[in-house]
């Protein structure tokens, strides 16, 4: 069955949702950051802020240097959070398949086969955007498309409240004049690396085969190969439905600037997250390390682990690197988020030389001594030397 997916997307989103809450604030530039906070940086702007050169994570400072007239307004995390869930509330009627964004006026809609129901996709969005604009004064852009990544990128090729149909068949065609920067999933260091190459459009990657990707690219190859060709399998999750993660956080009691306290922290949560996996026989595939600055700025990278493991020693050497990408700016820490994802269950072939693995096998095995000592004696029992700096 040929699916159809549509993509509702709120330009400028924090801002959209404070111009619904005030009337006075529209055809004004407006900048969203924090209130009274050092080193502030611009959390989300208008279009007018925009066109001035306001950018988002730019410094406060410059940006009212760039933009004198600017009304300054403070983040309200929990007023998107409210709006978000109306917008999944208002798309529920239609489809069970609602993958809302984190507050961020994205969201994704899997209309396939409801036609009988409904009528054509295209009727839905309308519907969609309609009701956003009477019950919440916003005015979204909306997409119709095959997929979730073309969808995705139609929208964004139509800000701040257009509209695009992409039909089955059309992916790679339409994908083709399309600058590399709007494909979801290609990230700054493909760009770069495309960059070097001279190829800045998602139609002169498409001209590739596979295998001339391969050497520059290596396991990223196949992404790259499928994405600008417009070829995305991940489905619509059902509304409220989360792939399985282990989360764990950490909330320091003074903004951290050290390095040994924050990457104490990190151990901590790495142990924490390690014990729920070997808990439940699980492995991660993914370690995801998100940073809360002191001014409000989060940074977010991400890495895949190969193999997938549950083993505290790979789990932080992995997510420390994660850390220090995230961490990029001489600004002090308030908060640090380590999600592992893409759990399976640990491989289990047996070595061929046993012998010869037997170095590999000894983090395990200790590991697995320092489990069997917290189980018996308390979590505080035995602890790394290096998570006494947090």
């Amino acid at each position: 069955m040929e699916r159809h997916v549509i993509h509702i997307n709120v330009a400028d989103f924090a801002v959209a949702v404070e111009r619904a809450m005030d009337r006075r604030l529209r055809e004004r530039p407006v900048v969203i950051a924090p209130d009274g906070v050092s080193r502030a940086v611009v959390y989300d702007m208008s279009e007018e802020a925009y066109q001035a050169g306001v950018r988002k994570g730019m410094a406060l400072r410059r940006a009212v240097r760039l933009c004198p007239d600017v009304r300054i307004l403070p983040p309200h995390p929990e007023r998107y959070e409210q709006v978000m869930q109306a917008l999944v509330r208002q798309a529920l009627p239609y489809s069970p398949l609602i993958e809302p964004g984190e507050a961020d006026g994205h969201l994704f809609v899997d209309v396939t086969g409801t036609s009988r129901l409904f009528g054509p996709p295209v009727d839905v969005a309308w519907r969609l955007r309609r009701q956003a604009r009477a019950e919440l004064s916003l005015a979204p852009g909306w997409a119709v498309a095959p997929n979730k990544l073309v969808a995705k990128v139609a929208t964004r090729l139509v800000k701040p409240d257009g509209d695009a149909i992409v039909r089955a068949g059309d992916e790679a065609q339409f994908l083709v004049p399309v600058p590399l920067h709007l494909v979801p999933g290609i990230d700054h260091r493909d760009l770069v690396r495309l960059a070097g190459f001279n190829l800045r459009q998602a139609g002169q990657v498409a001209s590739l085969s596979l295998d001339a990707l391969q050497a520059p690219f290596g396991r990223r190859a196949l992404h790259l190969f499928e994405a600008v060709r417009g070829i995305d399998r991940s489905p619509v999750r059902p509304v409220g439905h989360q792939p399985p993660r282990v989360v764990t956080t950490h909330t320091f009691e003074e903004d951290a600037h050290a390095v040994p306290m924050v990457e104490g922290a990190l151990y901590g949560l790495v142990e924490k997250t390690g014990q729920a996996l070997r808990q439940q026989s699980l492995a991660a595939g993914r370690v995801i390390v998100t940073v809360d600055f002191s001014d409000g700025l989060r940074g977010a990278r991400q890495r895949s682990l190969r193999p997938a493991t549950a083993n505290d020693m790979a789990l932080f050497a992995t997510a420390r690197s994660v850390l220090h990408m995230a961490w990029r700016r001489r600004v002090r820490v308030r908060h640090l988020r380590l999600m592992c994802d893409r759990l399976t269950f640990p491989p289990a072939q047996r070595e061929l030389f046993p012998a010869a693995a037997d170095a590999d096998r000894r983090p395990t095995r200790l590991v697995s001594a320092l489990d069997r000592i917290r189980q018996r004696f308390g979590a505080d029992a035995i602890k790394v030397g290096r998570t006494l700096a947090a």
